[in-house]
């Protein structure tokens, strides 16, 4: 039988694309107020943005509950007695904890589950799911696909730009920080994830500048495997930044995304993302001091009263994750 693959919707894989490769997506939660929608089944990217921009109330993001993941497993189970679950890291999401907790449920079946913290989040989870994905299809058996996954892991490096930092700022909802906004607000932050969590990793005046650091990640990184353009609100720019890239790495390794609620409700409209696989025997890498001189120190950005919240939405027990913004190399 063929290894079934799951994710979750905070890898914001195109639909088309999961289908294709065999992914089964479990949606996580959205809430404005005490309206809940289902990531991608109950409400769009679209109308997620325009709510975000226009809402009086700011949403909140929630992971999906045990039961969510016993009803996927217990479906797949039907087809299959071997399934690798892969999720946005557990440093920001309950959604992993869920998992394992769903995964009980099977307990005593001839169905072995195995529940991975990918610690990434968006397309950088996606393009590790996608890799095991891909093995699955290609008949390797689950010990080789999760050796896939857990080799993945460590190759991908992540940069993104936002455009404001007004959303995650709202989203922390902490008094201290409004005296941060007037300095930070008329420049692009960069941001990656390090060690699980969402981390600084400079600043640039404009945002052409901004997209220039996603290119140079690009043209830093060895042997790429595939690459993701991840976009909230501006395709045309994801597609220009395609064809840019295309020069360096073939455009059927490309893909374009579209940020889902997991990350876009903490960097909003305008927020560009570039995630990359590399390969498996690449050498290991040594920042060079132009790249330690182009990255800024920042701290009025660390911002200790910010978190992400997360919540069971059938037992509505709310969990709260820090959102630390420390200077991280990418």
């Amino acid at each position: 039988m063929t290894v079934k693959i799951v994710t979750d919707s905070s890898a914001d894989i195109n639909p088309e694309l999961a289908q294709q490769l065999g992914i089964t997506v479990v949606p996580l939660y959205l809430s404005f107020g005490d309206k809940v929608y289902r990531d991608g089944v109950d409400i769009s990217a679209d109308e997620f943005y325009q709510k975000l921009e226009t809402s009086p109330v700011h949403p909140t993001t929630a992971a999906p509950s045990p039961g969510d993941f016993a009803t996927t497993y217990e479906g797949l189970a039907k087809e299959t007695d071997e399934i690798v679950s892969i999720h946005i890291g557990s440093k920001v999401s309950a959604t992993y904890d869920a998992a394992l907790r769903g995964k009980e449920t099977l307990a005593g079946t001839r169905c072995q589950i195995e529940v991975v913290d990918s610690q990434w989040v968006t397309m950088a989870l996606g393009l590790v799911t996608m890799a095991a994905a891909k093995a699955a299809q290609a008949g390797e058996n689950l010990h080789q696909v999760l050796e896939e996954v857990k080799s993945s892991i460590p190759r991908i490096r992540v940069l993104g730009v936002f455009d404001t930092l007004k959303y995650l700022l709202l989203g922390g909802r902490v008094s201290k920080t409004k005296a941060i906004v007037g300095s930070v607000l008329n420049v692009k932050p960069l941001f990656t994830m390090r060690d699980g969590e969402l981390a600084m990793a400079g600043i640039t005046r404009t945002r052409s500048k901004g997209v220039e650091r996603l290119v140079e990640l690009v043209k830093s990184a060895l042997d790429i495997q595939d690459l993701a353009i991840v976009h909230a609100t501006t395709p045309g720019e994801a597609n220009s930044l395609k064809e840019l890239i295309s020069s360096i790495l073939a455009k059927e390794r490309i893909y374009i995304a579209r940020l889902g609620p997991a990350l876009g409700v903490h960097g909003g409209p305008g927020t560009l993302i570039v995630a990359l696989r590399e390969g498996k025997d690449r050498p290991a890498r040594e920042t060079t001091a132009g790249e330690r001189k182009r990255r800024l120190p920042l701290p009025s950005l660390h911002l200790p009263g910010q978190h992400f919240s997360c919540y069971y939405q059938s037992q509505g027990r709310k969990l709260d994750y820090p959102l630390r913004l420390k200077l991280a190399e990418v």
